[in-house]
């Protein structure tokens, strides 16, 4: 039984797209297979003109849960990536703490994941992200389970740090609204033997306010589309 059916996509160089649809329709199995954590049974996935066989540091993958190691600290758990490549004490300590600084928690440097709000903790994560110097950014829900305030705030930062970073990403939601607002395009996907209905352009110029009339309608349309009340958001 196919887990995923998409015949064809492609992302352009330094593109966000969202990819949205009920569960079961293989969004999480999208993420994994560009990582390179198991291959397609088939079909060919590239990177520009190289397949990908595996993962690789050029791909990173920020989870709905952060999966920090709660026996180290903040530091720590950006540095871990780090220490498996030959750099010198200092540059580490300097890569680490840029990281942190980019994501606002350098002052947390030495703080165990469970004395941090959730939100500081996906932050973390997003600086584990960062420090690899990523062309792809894979986000599989990494905001799902924050509050909204929380959730629009790294919403935010997120966008930044795409626009300075030159990352391509990809971001796995649930929330139509959070699709809309931070996406290039979006991706619809259904369970397969349909699996990619159509992609959507998002024509609306950043910087975008959250509660433009532009960005309600068209989270309405991709509601509508769904066909599912389940999927609406309000701003």
């Amino acid at each position: 039984m196919e887990a995923l059916s998409i015949p064809e996509l492609t992302v352009q160089k330094g593109e966000f797209l969202a990819v949205i649809g009920p569960s079961g329709s293989g969004k999480s199995t999208l993420i994994n297979l560009i990582a390179g954590f198991f291959l397609p049974s088939q079909g060919t996935i590239y990177k520009e003109d190289t397949e990908i066989q595996g993962a690789g540091p050029d791909r990173v993958v920020v989870f709905q849960k952060h999966a920090l190691f709660p026996w180290l600290t903040a530091f720590e758990n950006v540095a871990y990536g780090l220490r498996r490549q030959n750099i010198s004490a200092k540059e580490l300590q300097e890569q680490v703490e840029h990281a942190l600084a980019m994501v606002g928690l350098l002052p947390f440097a030495q703080a165990y994941p469970a004395s941090l709000s959730g939100g500081m903790c996906q932050r973390v994560a997003l600086a584990r992200a960062l420090i690899l110097k990523p062309d792809i950014l894979l986000l599989d829900e990494p905001l799902a389970s924050l509050d909204t305030a929380t959730r629009f705030r790294l919403q935010d930062e997120i966008l930044q740090l795409w626009k300075t970073q030159n990352w391509t990403v990809i971001l796995v939601t649930h929330q139509l609204d959070e699709a809309v607002y931070m996406a290039d395009r979006i991706a619809l996907l259904y369970s397969p033997p349909q699996g990619l209905a159509q992609i959507l352009d998002v024509p609306v110029p950043r910087a975008r306010d959250r509660n433009a009339i532009q960005l309600k309608q068209l989270t309405e349309q991709l509601a509508n589309t769904l066909g599912s009340n389940s999927f609406r958001n309000a701003y």
